[in-house]
């Protein structure tokens, strides 16, 4: 029998936007267990791409076509939940006639994502008004989800959260997200969206830059051989993007080495050690804090919280939504007093802190002007000098945008322009409040890239667990109980220190804070008591996992070359969709062995350690 037919289908899809083409004959087909993640350079077109599939934009030509009685569902980047009373009356009109007497799930849903189902709708922040459309997607009980952006402005908690209800959903599913971690852990397919053409690769993202790489270099050798112009942009970007990637490999090993360095402080910290060091560190002593404690009316921020930041550290604070992250960067900056304890901050240190909120930029003016906002050609880069066109290109600006006013960029073109203008103030002591919300990859590899090269010492409260990864040298977690510990590495680092215990979500979180301050809490510079050992079952299955893999991966080969190779579609079209069907979950159950083993692994040597 022949496979199965796609859920949701685009063919032939063509779009213009004035008299520049956006789409040129896009080819797109969802099939049901199909999880893929759409990517493509930031204003390429992704998320007008998912609201032609949603039925919300009219292409100008080409067809969508949904097989009878699918039901697609869409979360668009900025929900709108006005015309509602209650937060419980917006999603619940996400009920379809055919589930219409599942209201209990409404009340479930409202409860996953900690907000009150008597909430007035126009009251929400940014972050709850997704979290309720989050709910009333769920509650649809459709085949097929698109999702734009479904991590933006949510806590860890929260994220890890619907990490676990999408691993759950059996549809097909399409996400657009600059949440690397996200990705990685959800798709088992990529589309990528390129110059108003998509290309399909039958793996997860973490296959992306490999293959791109591949796409590209292909590319590339081939536009060699035509004896005519290339387009400027499409040069840079083929020869931009991999040369970055393979730079940020030698960052990776660096940090490495510096997280060490962070280890053997963190182990030294409280010690007889620390008092002898504190004079031959004149100098490089960026933040001593003893002791520290701070509340607001009952609810204890913060109790006999202790460190000690030294220049050069890169230092990641993470934990729910509410939970005290903001105030930790205030009061290890000076912008707020403790209740009680110490900080003291160190000498000559030239601050730049980039809060929540954002500065506004100006609309009426260029990019030239904006950065070169004093006249001139040439701007102050950390006190050198550099010519403004130069330094745009770092940022992923192309030379003819340089007399473009703002009002033409992107939301995040514009991001990345208050970024560049930022970092290029003299400072060497960085302070970055959520820098990674609302940026788009190439925005966020290019600000690890430059984070990965300062040379100052940085402190960055981020939900982004891989850019963490890339980044810092050392984890704060703030679960909201009134407690904060450092933990050397990154945050998969964290976790495994902490065997895999997740932070407080949200709502625990408040109602842990808001027990009596009196409790005994745990020293603030020591890990939370863990195991001394792994339990039998760990080791058990660290025993056998890697000859798991092995057979797991000739497993993956074998399906894939028995798909690749002959004519199997066209003699037996029914035993090659089992065969595309086996490796998918030969695949899946791949990678699910090897993030268990890379977890055990660590724990293992973090306990040995």
């Amino acid at each position: 029998m022949p496979p199965a037919p796609p859920l949701l289908t685009l063919k032939d899809i063509r779009l213009s936007l004035g008299d520049k083409a956006l789409f040129t004959g896009v080819e797109v087909a969802v099939g049901r267990g199909e999880r893929i993640s759409l990517v493509g350079r930031n204003g390429s077109g992704k998320s007008t791409l998912l609201k032609i599939a949603a039925g919300v934009v009219q292409a100008d030509g080409g067809e969508v076509w949904v097989q009878p009685g699918i039901t697609v569902a869409y979360l668009p980047q900025d929900p709108d939940v006005s015309g509602f009373a209650t937060v419980h009356d917006y999603v619940a009109a996400g009920l379809t006639a055919a589930h219409a007497d599942d209201l209990h799930k409404v009340d479930i849903l409202l409860d996953a994502v900690a907000l009150a189902p008597e909430r007035d709708p126009t009251t929400l922040s940014g972050g709850e008004a997704r979290r309720a459309a989050i709910a009333r997607l769920f509650v649809t009980g459709a085949d097929i989800m698109l999702l734009d952006e479904p991590t933006n402005h949510l806590d860890l908690p929260t994220i890890q959260w619907l990490e676990e209800e999408l691993l759950k959903f059996r549809g097909g599913l399409v996400l657009i997200s600059h949440d690397r971690a996200f990705l990685n852990r959800l798709t088992n397919t990529t589309f990528w969206l390129d110059r108003g053409v998509v290309r399909r690769n039958d793996s997860g993202f973490a296959d992306f830059d490999r293959w791109s790489e591949e796409v590209m270099a292909r590319e590339a050798a081939e536009l060699e051989k035509l004896d005519k112009l290339i387009a400027e942009e499409a040069v840079w970007a083929h020869r931009t993007l991999p040369a970055r990637r393979r730079r940020n490999m030698g960052r990776l090993n660096r940090l490495e080495s510096m997280r060490q360095e962070r280890a053997q402080s963190l182990a030294r910290t409280g010690s007889v050690t620390m008092e002898a060091e504190s004079g031959q560190a004149s100098g490089k002593l960026v933040i001593e804090a003893e002791g520290v404690a701070k509340a607001y009316g009952e609810r204890t921020i913060l109790r006999d919280f202790r460190i000690r930041v030294l220049r050069g550290d890169k230092i990641g604070i993470v934990g729910p939504n509410g939970a005290g992250k903001s105030t930790l960067l205030k009061l290890l900056t000076g912008q707020i007093e403790p209740d009680d304890g110490r900080i003291r901050l160190g000498t000559n240190l030239s601050m730049v802190y980039l809060d929540q909120q954002r500065s506004s930029l100006d609309t009426e003016k260029s990019i030239w002007d904006t950065l070169a906002d004093s006249g001139g050609d040439h701007i102050n880069v950390r006190g050198t000098p550099r010519h403004v066109v130069g330094y745009m290109k770092d940022f992923l600006f192309d030379a003819t945008q340089a007399r473009s006013p703002v009002s033409s960029l992107s939301g995040g073109e514009r991001n990345r322009l208050l970024l560049a203008k930022t970092l290029a103030r003299p400072s060497n002591f960085l302070v970055l409040d959520e820098p990674t919300n609302d940026l788009d990859m190439d925005t966020l590899d290019l600000l690890q890239e430059v984070l990965s090269d300062y040379d100052g010492t940085l402190l960055i409260v981020s939900h982004d667990r891989d850019f963490l990864d890339r980044v810092v040298t050392s984890t704060i977690l703030v679960p909201g109980d009134g407690t904060a510990v450092e933990y050397a590495g990154g945050y998969t680092d964290m976790m495994a220190q902490r065997g895999g215990a997740a932070p407080v979500a949200e709502d625990k979180a408040a109602a842990k804070a808001d027990k009596p301050a009196a409790a005994k809490a745990p020293a603030a510079d020591k890990p939370k008591p863990r195991t001394a050992k792994l339990t039998y079952k760990q080791q058990r299955d660290l025993e056998i996992l890697p000859r798991q893999i092995e057979e797991l991966t000739v497993k993956v080969e074998q399906l894939n070359k028995t798909l690749t190779v002959g004519d199997l579609y066209q003699r037996d079209p029914a035993a090659f969709q089992k065969t595309a069907e086996a490796l998918d979950a030969a695949r899946a159950e791949l990678e699910q062995a090897e993030e268990r083993w890379l977890e055990l692994e660590m724990l293992r040597e973090e306990l040995e350690g």
